[in-house]
């Protein structure tokens, strides 16, 4: 029954305030529960926005060891979204840019090497890396690695002209399946000794299409990772970059 009498005894007093003291007694009396609800509405609020604003990736595409320019970067991401005729509030092209890779003990970007092979191979990991352009040293190191998909294979579901187009540009490279290094930090006596395999890992791309008309002089190399989920759009990539 109190309690009952003290809710008519609020409302009693809320018709007797007007405006701003109305305001201030609901703050004063209510503080909490409006903040709680404040904060439930921005939290739905924002769970909505981002479901209906988020975009479908639908590559993720690394640049290692490349410079790119503006218009360069921006034909590798929107130009290809305008390619595939998608929008851009739908969908994106996943780009990163400004990794690097080598293996020169003396190289001063030591750090920022470590830096971009972690981000490398965490991506592997978390398949949000499909395609990699690069130079001829990064493309030794994901050969190396076996990192990269056997792009004769990945090219045969396209129809006989285009592959006939796209083959003078494979480009075969070597794998390392296995080998004695760890056993030689051991033993310095030991000589160096690989177990090998070599197939068509990458593609030249610096010599025709996009990057030729970008005017590359060192040759630039592409090659998809072998556990993207997303293989057909890859091959759509290459097709666009050829274009």
């Amino acid at each position: 029954m109190n309690s009952k009498k003290n809710v008519f005894q609020e409302i009693e007093r809320l018709k007797h305030l007007q405006g701003k003291q109305k305001i201030q007694y609901i703050w004063d009396y209510y503080k909490l529960p409006v903040v709680i609800c404040l904060i439930l509405l921005y939290i739905i609020g924002y769970t909505v926005y981002g479901h209906f604003s988020r975009k479908e990736p639908l590559l993720y595409t690394g640049i290692v060891n490349v410079s790119a320019g503006e218009q360069l970067t921006g034909e590798l991401s929107g130009g290809f979204l305008d390619y595939m005729d998608v929008s851009i509030s739908k969908a994106e092209l996943k780009l990163y840019t400004g990794l690097y890779l080598t293996d020169e003990p003396d190289d001063p970007n030591h750090e920022y090497t470590y830096a971009s092979r972690i981000k490398i191979i965490a991506s592997i990991d978390d398949e949000k890396l499909d395609v990699v352009i690069m130079n001829k040293e990064a493309f030794d190191a994901f050969s190396q690695n076996g990192y990269l998909s056997d792009m004769e294979e990945l090219l045969r579901v396209l129809d006989s002209d285009s592959l006939a187009e796209l083959k003078p540009y494979l480009v075969t490279n070597t794998v390392i399946l296995e080998d004695n290094a760890d056993d030689m930090l051991l033993n310095k006596s030991l000589s160096y000794k690989a177990v090998t395999e070599e197939y068509p890992m990458g593609l030249l791309i610096s010599q025709k299409g996009l990057f030729k008309e970008a005017g590359f002089e060192d040759d630039v190399y592409l090659g998809v990772i072998k556990n993207s989920p997303r293989m057909d759009m890859a091959i759509e990539y290459i097709k666009y970059l050829y274009t």
